[in-house]
C-alpha cells in the first residue's frame, strides 16, 4: 500500500511538472559556462544514419558543450555563446562508431581538439559511454582553453 502511494505521488508530481513546462521551451544558450570562453549548446537531435558524441563539461555548471558527429564529420559548440560548426581536419587513434579517440576540427580562426575515451557497455545499445574527454579550443590571438568533459555516444 505504501509503495503504491509513493508511485502515485511520483506520477502525479511528474504530470504536474510536465503540465507547467512548455514543450518547445528550450533553455537559453549560456555564452560563458563557468567563466570559460565557450558556452552551452541547445538540445541536439541525433543525426539520422550516423553516430554522435554528446559532451557535457565536467565543471561546476555541467552544461552540454559539444556535439561531435561522425557523418558529416563536424563538431558543434558555442564559442562566446554563438553556435558554430567546424569540419574535421585530422583524426588519430582507434575509431569506434565513426569517431576517433583524438580528432581535430578547424574553421576560420578556430581549432578544436577532442580527446575522448570510448567505452562500449552491455547496458547501452547503438552507442557507448564517454567517461572521460578533454576539449581544447584554440583561437588565433587568444589563450587556449582546455575543458574536462564526459558524455555519451548515440547512433540513429
Amino acid at each position: 500500500m505504501r509503495a503504491a502511494f509513493f508511485t502515485l505521488l511520483a506520477t502525479a508530481t511528474a504530470v504536474a511538472t510536465t503540465a507547467q513546462t512548455k514543450p518547445d521551451a528550450a533553455p537559453p544558450i549560456v555564452a560563458s559556462l563557468d567563466g570559460l570562453p565557450i558556452g552551452t549548446i541547445p538540445r541536439q537531435e541525433l543525426p539520422t544514419g550516423s553516430c554522435a558524441a554528446f559532451l557535457w563539461s565536467q565543471t561546476p555548471g555541467h552544461g552540454l558543450i559539444m556535439m561531435v558527429t561522425a557523418s558529416p564529420a563536424t563538431v558543434r559548440f558555442a564559442p562566446g555563446g554563438a553556435v558554430t560548426d567546424l569540419v574535421r581536419v585530422a583524426q588519430n587513434g582507434e575509431a569506434q562508431f565513426g569517431l576517433a579517440a583524438t580528432t581535430e576540427y578547424a574553421g576560420g580562426d578556430l581549432r578544436v581538439t577532442v580527446d575522448m575515451e570510448i567505452v562500449k557497455r552491455g547496458d547501452l545499445t547503438d552507442g557507448a559511454a564517454v567517461p572521460t574527454a578533454t576539449v581544447r579550443v584554440d583561437q588565433a590571438g587568444k589563450d587556449s582553453v582546455i575543458v574536462p568533459a564526459a558524455g555519451i555516444i548515440g547512433c540513429g
